[in-house]
C-alpha cells in the first residue's frame, strides 16, 4: 500500500505503526546492549527461531500468536538455563538445542494444519503496517514491565555484564538476574514479532548496540545514542516502506546495516 509523501500520519494504521515500531525499537535498543555487552548475541537469535513453535501453536487453536510465542520463549529460557546449570550442554549448545526444537515443531505443527497462508508469513517476516490496537497494547505493556526492569537493576545488570565473578562475591544474585534476564530478552522478542518479524528480529536486537559501541562513548552515552539509532532506523523505514510499497521488515534491517557501516566509514576517517 503506498501513501502520499504529505499526509501518511493521517493513517491510522500507520499511525499505529509509528507508535508501535518506536516503542519496539526502545526496548530493542536497551536490551540489545547488554545483549551484545555479555556476548550472547545468539540467545537472541535462538529464541526468536524458538518462538516460530508458539506462533505455529497460536494460529493452530486460534490463540494470539505473540501470546503463545512468549508462552514458549519463556520455557525455552528455562529449558537453557536448566542446561547450562546442569552442565547438559554450553550455551550456545543449549541455545541451539532449543532452536531446533521450536523451529522444527512449528514445522510439523504447519504441516498438520495445512500452513496458514498469509498469517503465518506476517509474524516470519513481520507486518508493522496491520498491527492491530490489541497488539499495540499488549506491546505497550511489555515494554513498560521490561524498561521498568531494567531502569530497576541496571547497576546489577552492569556488574554481571563487566564482571560477573566479582558481582557474585559482591551478594549480587547472579543466576536469577541471568534468568530474568534472558527472560526480558524473551519478552522483547516477542515484542518485535510484529515489527520485523522472528527472522530478523536479531538484527533489530544487535545492530543499533554495534553502531553505538564503535563510537566509543561513556555507557550512558552509549545507550543513549543506541536507542536513537534504533528509533531513526526504525521508523525511518516504516516510513519509506510505506510510501514506496516495499516490505517493512526488510527495508528497516537494510537501513540499520547501512547505519552500521556509516558508523564504520566515520571511524576511519576520524
Amino acid at each position: 500500500m503506498s501513501l502520499n509523501l504529505f499526509n501518511p500520519f493521517g493513517y491510522q494504521f500507520f499511525q499505529n505503526a509509528i507508535l508501535g515500531g518506536i516503542i519496539v525499537a526502545v526496548v530493542c535498543g536497551i536490551v540489545g546492549l547488554f545483549l551484545i555487552l555479555k556476548k550472547e548475541a545468539m540467545l537472541g537469535d535462538g529464541l526468536a527461531h524458538t518462538a516460530f513453535g508458539g506462533i505455529a501453536l497460536g494460529l493452530l487453536l486460534g490463540i494470539n500468536p505473540l501470546i503463545t510465542a512468549l508462552g514458549v520463549s519463556i520455557l525455552a529460557v528455562f529449558a537453557i538455563s536448566y542446561m547450562r546449570r546442569k552442565k547438559i550442554a554450553p550455551s550456545d549448545s543449549s541455545v541451539a538445542v532449543m532452536l531446533a526444537l521450536g523451529f522444527s515443531t512449528g514445522l510439523i505443527i504447519i504441516s498438520i494444519a495445512g500452513g496458514f497462508n498469509i498469517d503465518l508469513f506476517s509474524y516470519l517476516f513481520g507486518s508493522i503496517l496491520t498491527i492491530a490496537f490489541n497488539d499495540l497494547i499488549l506491546v505497550a505493556f511489555l515494554s513498560a514491565f521490561v524498561l521498568l526492569f531494567i531502569g530497576f537493576f541496571h547497576r546489577e545488570l552492569l556488574s554481571m555484564v563487566f564482571d560477573e565473578e566479582n558481582a557474585r562475591i559482591m551478594g549480587i544474585p547472579t543466576n536469577r538476574l541471568t534468568i530474568l534476564f534472558d527472560l526480558l530478552i524473551a519478552i522483547t522478542i516477542v515484542l518485535s514479532i510484529k515489527v520485523i518479524g522472528t527472522i530478523l528480529v536479531v538484527a533489530l536486537l544487535v545492530i543499533p548496540g554495534l553502531c553505538a559501541l564503535k563510537l566509543n562513548m561513556s555507557f550512558k552515552k552509549t545507550l543513549l545514542a543506541t536507542t536513537l539509532f534504533s528509533t531513526l532506523c526504525t521508523t525511518t523505514g516504516i516510513i519509506l516502506s510505506a510510501l514506496f510499497n516495499i516490505v517493512t521488515a526488510g527495508f528497516i534491517v537494510f537501513i540499520l546495516v547501512t547505519a552500521f557501516l556509516l558508523t564504520i566509514i566515520y571511524k576511519k576517517l576520524e
